[in-house]
């Protein structure tokens, strides 16, 4: 198979220059994740147009704000849900049971019921007492199998936690048959923020024999789901979304049936560079005059809307009023009295050596993956505040 050449020309986002504005604008008593609707809708649209056939199925749990979801009703965007919650906003939205995916393989007997009464009819499944519990509250639905493939090198690998292997997935399948659900496809997870697309190329190999296979027991599939994936910049070089998309397209397309129905999840790479927290230092300290780093404390953290920094898999960039002045490393803590709640230490952050308590730092690209991750108010700290302009 011929190796595709990654475009990396247009790497680097230009920042929001309206959101900065609007936070340059306004005061904000807590961390507040400022979101620029204009810009998810020429995110999706960039990703429709690479990946072509495939239909949007956005991943609601990346950031469920009501705008965002009813702008992408608009558009004609299907969406991904996690749970009933996430189903009744979609619907609350407009969106058509038909467009909604059932995508969480781990769901409750009454939330598939309710699924079902609604008009959902595509639900997820890797083991067999959740195939057991669709046929039982959602006769005659759609199922996909979802599954386990080895990591990709992604950022943020999504390896353990879900999916089958080739067996056990015709398994499944020949389950589902029998109890009356209609088996139609597979799914698999990349690996969030997969920052090359030619990273793709074994995970798809590997659907791709359990697709053969599947064919060889008799199984006519007709649905690939591929997923999330799409990445978001961080300060590493990723490709343009609609190049990103097409790429992917091209390895799917070389490797499944033509004409089969293609789902896409992004919910990174949708929503990520349209958001951007207003955050504020609370201290700067060093532990003893010789220490090497600075402690940092922001009045936001792992709790509170950071909480991709574990392992500090997602390196988000900051921008400050003392940029352009001398840095230094720093590591960068949230306010709680919780030990965990440290972002940045393996790795410690350059920031200005002038930074001081009431400064207001930007964290830049925050879109998903934060507001819909902030605890309800551990430590009495008030949850990430969202404005959409």
């Amino acid at each position: 198979m011929t190796a595709t050449v990654t475009d990396f020309s247009a790497s680097f986002p230009v920042p929001s220059a309206r959101i900065e504005s609007f936070i340059a604008a306004h005061e904000f008593d807590r961390p507040t994740l400022v979101i620029e609707l204009d810009r998810v809708e020429a995110q999706y649209r960039a990703l429709d147009a690479g990946l072509g056939a495939a239909m949007i199925h956005y991943a609601v749990k990346a950031n469920p704000a009501d705008q965002i979801i009813d702008r992408l009703v608009d558009l004609g965007s299907h969406f991904d849900a996690a749970s009933r919650g996430e189903i009744e906003l979609c619907l609350s939205h407009g969106a058509h049971p038909e467009a909604i995916s059932f995508g969480n393989t781990v769901k409750r007997a009454a939330d598939i019921a309710f699924a079902h009464r609604a008009g959902i009819t595509l639900f997820a499944a890797d083991a067999s007492e959740e195939i057991e519990k669709i046929a039982e509250h959602a006769p005659g639905a759609e199922v996909y199998i979802r599954l386990l493939v080895e990591a990709s090198g992604a950022d943020w690998p999504l390896t353990r936690k879900f999916g089958t292997t080739r067996d056990t997935a015709l398994k499944l399948m020949a389950q589902a048959r029998e109890l009356g659900l209609r088996p139609v496809g597979l799914s698999f997870h990349v690996g969030s923020q997969t920052r090359d697309p030619a990273m793709w190329s074994n995970t798809l190999d590997q659907v791709a024999g359990v697709w053969a296979a599947a064919a060889l027991a008799g199984f006519e599939l007709d649905l690939l789901n591929i997923g999330g994936g799409f990445p978001a910049f961080y300060g590493d070089a990723i490709p343009h979304p609609t190049t990103y998309a097409a790429r992917v397209m091209e390895q799917v397309t070389a490797r499944f049936p033509e004409g089969i129905r293609i789902m896409a999840e992004p919910g990174r790479g949708l929503v990520a560079e349209a958001g951007m927290i207003a955050a504020e230092v609370l201290l700067v300290a060093k532990k003893s005059e010789d220490d090497l780093h600075r402690w940092v404390y922001l009045d936001i953290g792992k709790f509170s809307g950071l909480a991709e920094t574990i392992d500090e898999a997602i390196r988000y960039q900051f921008v400050t009023p003392r940029d352009g002045e001398a840095t230094g490393p720093c590591i960068l803590a949230g306010p709680s009295c919780d030990s965990a709640d440290v972002l940045y230490e393996k790795r410690p952050v350059s920031l200005p050596v002038s930074l001081r308590s009431g400064d207001r730092v930007l964290i830049r690209n925050c879109g998903a993956y934060t507001s819909s991750y902030s605890s309800v108010g551990f430590n009495g700290f008030p949850p990430l505040d969202v404005v959409v302009i």
